[in-house]
């Protein structure tokens, strides 16, 4: 796995298609953060961007190979593990730019008697929470299942807004404990969230294993 993880990264970075997403999330983060705005506020919008900029990552991982290359893989490593690569290699990279940015925000932001070390923890697991969605909203919009970029980039777009609204969905959540938090100047940290973010990123990910190994 660690061999296909590395080939995964590198097809990654060397069609430089990481650029946009990770803009997109700089983009997120100069806009809706100020400094000295209360810290669970800037944590929330912090690690609410990383959900569909997560999302994305996973689609350019799980459709960045030729069919050709693709298939050369899943020969020599069984397409599963192959596909799962691409899932883990998509989901990890964004959470480097998104721990970074929860520290500066964290350091920057207006604490109001928030101790660093817990505030720093609650945005980091938001921070986790909001990937992991993201990750199963990228796995569930791209291949096996949609094939076409169209449908595709339109379920992603769809999925990331209904991960924030749907009742249930471990990023909303995670905002819901976070806003509460800020009300009450009190860090508690979205445990919940990030095991039920954990549990739906392993199951969109095991699906869409065996729906490739099927459909492919």
């Amino acid at each position: 796995m660690t061999a296909l993880l590395r080939y995964q990264s590198g097809l990654l970075f060397r069609s430089q298609r990481w650029l946009a997403p990770l803009l997109l999330y700089a983009v997120f983060i100069g806009v809706g953060v100020q400094a000295a705005e209360p810290v669970l506020d800037a944590l929330g919008f912090t690690a609410a961007a990383l959900l569909p900029v997560t999302a994305w990552t996973v689609r350019i991982c799980l459709t960045q190979e030729p069919p050709a290359a693709r298939n050369v893989v899943a020969a020599a490593a069984g397409r599963n593990r192959a596909h799962l690569a691409a899932f883990l290699a998509g989901t990890a990279w964004p959470l480097l730019p998104g721990t970074v940015a929860v520290l500066l925000v964290t350091l920057v932001s207006d604490r109001r008697g928030i101790p660093v070390p817990a505030a720093a923890v609650t945005g980091l697991l938001a921070a986790l929470a909001c990937a992991l969605t993201g990750a199963a909203v990228g796995a569930l919009a791209s291949r096996p299942f949609l094939k076409a970029s169209g449908w595709s980039l339109s379920a992603l777009v769809l999925g990331s807004l209904l991960a924030f609204v749907v009742t249930g969905s471990p990023a909303k959540h995670a905002m819901t404990a976070l806003t509460a938090g800020a009300r009450t100047a009190t860090a508690d940290p979205p445990w919940p969230a990030f095991a039920g973010a954990l549990l739906l990123a392993a199951a969109a990910a095991t699906l869409a294993c065996r729906a490739t190994a099927r459909l492919e």
